[in-house]
């Protein structure tokens, strides 16, 4: 459980913020106008020092919780058009076509060997058939 302890303000607000900044492209201070808007006056740099806070904490705490992944799962690349732009979509994909986790890349290389690494290191556990997988996605020739 996240602890709001010795914290001025309640923890409803201290999470809106940490989301706002964390979901959608605003600065610190825009989150702080809006905060205002609400009628909460709060400094900008308060708002900083939540996020870098929290913002672990509520990472781990959502993984936690995160459904478990079994032992088969498969890399899947397309190129697709996201808002007029054409980029790259990497995604794990379980045994029942659930997707696990994405990743949008512009360009077909590197960035795919990091998404493939941190699949391993979160989903998977031990186990000779998942380390083949793991094996195999890492030597892929366009990573």
């Amino acid at each position: 459980m996240i602890s709001f302890k010795g914290r001025h303000f309640p923890k409803d607000m201290v999470l809106m913020s940490v989301r706002w900044k964390l979901a959608y492209p605003l600065s610190y201070r825009n989150i702080e106008e809006l905060m205002e808007e609400r009628g909460v006056s709060l400094d900008h740099s308060t708002i900083q020092k939540w996020v870098v806070h929290y913002a672990p904490l509520l990472e781990n705490a959502f993984r936690k919780r995160k459904k478990p992944v079994g032992v088969s799962w498969r890399m899947d690349e397309t190129y697709i058009k996201v808002r007029g732009q054409w980029v790259y979509l990497y995604r794990a994909v379980d045994k029942e076509g659930n997707t696990i986790d994405f990743m949008l890349s512009e360009k077909r290389d590197r960035p795919s060997v990091g998404f493939v690494a941190t699949l391993y290191d979160w989903f998977l556990l031990d186990g000779s058939m998942q380390r083949e997988n793991y094996r195999a996605c890492r030597d892929w020739s366009f990573c």
